[in-house]
C-alpha cells in the first residue's frame, strides 16, 4: 500500500504564542491571548485504526506528526504505511514530543489508565492540549492531564474506521463530537475544520447517550444486516447481499429524509398473522433470532403508533401475537 501524500504545510491552524491552543488562554485561566498560524506538533499515543488515519489527515492538512506509539506488528505496520515519517516511541516519548497536541487513541477503558500514567510520569505540560478520540467519554476521564496543566479536548469523529489509506477519501464532510472548555472551542473547531469535518458541541453529562445513539444506528446495524444475510442464505438465496443491497440503501436514505414516515412493511400495516409466521419458522430455523426480531417489531410498532402510521386498535391483534411470543421465549 503506498503511503499517503504529504503536501507541504498550510499553516492553517491557529495557535497561542504562548504555547497553548487558540483560544485556550494563557497557562489555565481561560483568558484569550493573541494567536499567530503555524502548524501544530502532534504526537499520537496508540496508532491503531483511528490514530493513525487521523495522524495521516492532520499531516495532509500541514501539521507535524512527529511520533506515534504501537508494539503490535499491525500498529507498526499502519504507522509505516499512513505515518512515514513518523517516530514509533513509547507513549511517554510520544508526550514529550507532542509539544502542541497529544491524541489518545486508545480503546476506552484504557484512556483514563494511560492519561493518568503520562500525568504520573510528568511528561505533559502546561498549555498542551491532550485529547481523546472516545465517543463515550468526555473530559472527565482527562482529570489528570488537566491538573498537570494541560487543556482536555475529547474529539470523536462519527465513522468506521478500517485502518488503512482508503479511510482518508471518508473524512471530508463527517461530524466530530467535540467536548471541550469553551475557552479551547476555536482551537477544536480550527482542528476539525482541516480535518474536514463539522463538529457537534456535546456537553459533558450528554457524552454517553451521543455514544450511545451511534452504537445503536451503527453497530447494531451491522448486526441487523447480518442476521437478514444468514436467513437468506438459509432460505435458499445464492446471493443475499444482491437482494438486500438496494432495499437497504433506498431504507436508509429514506429513513434519514423521512424519519418514521419512512416504515414500511407488516408491522406498519398491523399485519399479525404475517408477523407470527415470520416468528414460527424463526423459532425452527434461527432461534437465536427470536429475541432480536421481537425487540425491534415491539420497537417498530410502538413508533409507528406514536408518528399515526398505525392505528391503536389495529395494533391490538399485532401486540398479542409479540406478547404471546415474548412470553414464551422468557418461559
Amino acid at each position: 500500500m503506498s503511503a499517503p501524500s504529504r503536501p507541504r504545510p498550510t499553516a492553517s491552524t491557529r495557535r497561542a504564542d504562548t504555547g497553548g491552543p487558540a483560544g485556550a488562554g494563557s497557562g489555565r485561566t481561560g483568558r484569550p491571548t493573541t494567536v499567530t498560524t503555524r502548524p501544530l506538533t502532534i504526537g499520537i499515543v496508540g496508532a491503531g485504526r483511528v490514530g493513525a488515519v487521523l495522524g495521516a489527515a492532520l499531516a495532509r492538512a500541514g501539521h507535524r506528526i512527529v511520533a506515534a506509539s504501537g508494539v503490535s506488528a499491525a500498529t507498526r505496520a499502519r504507522i509505516g504505511q499512513l505515518l512515514p515519517d513518523t517516530a514509533n516511541l513509547p507513549a511517554d516519548g510520544v508526550a514529550r514530543a507532542a509539544t502542541d497536541l497529544l491524541i489518545v487513541a486508545v480503546p476506552d477503558d484504557r484512556i483514563g489508565a494511560v492519561v493518568a500514567g503520562l500525568a504520573d510520569t510528568g511528561v505533559l505540560r502546561s498549555g498542551q492540549v491532550v485529547a481523546h478520540t472516545s465517543g463515550a467519554h468526555g473530559l472527565d476521564v482527562l482529570a489528570p492531564a488537566t491538573a498537570a496543566g494541560a487543556h482536555p479536548l475529547a474529539l470523536h469523529p462519527a465513522m468506521t474506521f478500517t485502518g488503512t489509506a482508503a479511510d482518508l477519501a471518508n473524512l471530508p464532510g463527517i461530524s466530530y463530537g467535540v467536548t471541550t472548555p469553551d475557552a479551547l472551542r476555536p482551537f477544536a473547531a480550527r482542528l476539525v475544520a482541516d480535518l474536514g469535518g463539522t463538529p457537534e458541541w456535546v456537553a459533558e453529562a450528554d457524552r454517553a447517550l451521543y455514544h450511545a445513539a451511534l452504537v445503536h444506528g451503527a453497530n447494531h446495524l451491522v448486526t441487523l444486516v447480518n442476521e437478514a444475510l444468514d436467513r437468506l442464505r438459509d432460505a435458499g438465496v445464492a446471493r443475499p447481499e444482491k437482494v438486500l443491497g438496494p432495499l437497504l440503501r433506498a431504507s436508509l436514505d429514506n429513513t434519514l429524509r423521512l424519519g418514521d414516515a419512512a416504515l414500511t412493511g407488516p408491522v406498519s400495516r398491523g399485519d399479525a398473522g404475517t408477523v407470527a409466521r415470520h416468528l414460527a419458522t424463526l423459532a425452527v430455523s434461527a432461534p437465536d433470532s427470536v429475541p432480536g426480531y421481537l425487540a425491534l417489531a415491539r420497537r417498530t410498532a410502538d413508533r409507528a403508533i406514536a408518528a399515526g402510521r398505525l392505528r391503536p386498535a389495529d395494533a391490538e391483534p399485532l401486540l398479542g401475537v409479540l406478547a404471546d411470543q415474548r412470553q414464551e421465549v422468557d418461559a
